[in-house]
């Protein structure tokens, strides 16, 4: 994995966003092997409105979290996402006995969470469900994934 994309031209009146992904939390990120996130945005019908991203994988695991440090770069001005748009963080593992990469778990933000500065935002069971219409919380634990904003406005 690592597909990032660099940040797209400003525009006049335009805001890009910036996404740090700092950390996500899991009981067993210790046991995860090659995690890295998948980076989407999605309208209300789950179709992409940018490119996908993949992180490279994490930088290290430690207790109960597994450190990426990355930023993401959102390839959409945020005016110009739609009403209702998510952007998606598939965490993903490699599970070496069915020898594929798996979706562990998953969260989103919607549009009114974009502002600057720190933001944990929760997980949930896979299967990723793009339309969110059935989420369930990955456990009953607080665990969540932990992310920084950065708006840049012309």
């Amino acid at each position: 994995p690592g597909t990032l994309l660099p940040r797209l031209p400003s525009e006049p009146g335009m805001t890009l966003l910036t996404i740090n992904i700092e950390k996500i939390g899991l009981k067993d990120a210790g046991q995860c092997i090659d995690p890295y996130i998948t980076v989407s945005v999605k309208d209300l019908n789950g179709i992409d409105l940018t490119p996908v991203q993949d992180t490279p994988v994490a930088l290290r695991k430690e207790d109960t979290y597994v450190h990426f440090n990355v930023d993401i770069e959102i390839q959409k001005h945020v005016e110009k996402l739609t009403k209702g748009a998510a952007i998606f963080f598939e965490f993903k593992h490699y599970k070496p006995k069915k020898r594929f990469t798996s979706t562990k778990c998953f969260a989103f933000m919607e549009m009114d969470e974009i502002k600057p500065g720190a933001i944990v935002i929760e997980l949930y069971k896979k299967p990723t469900d793009f339309k969110r219409k059935k989420l369930q919380l990955l456990t009953k634990k607080p665990l969540y994934l932990h992310l920084h904003q950065t708006l840049h406005k012309e």
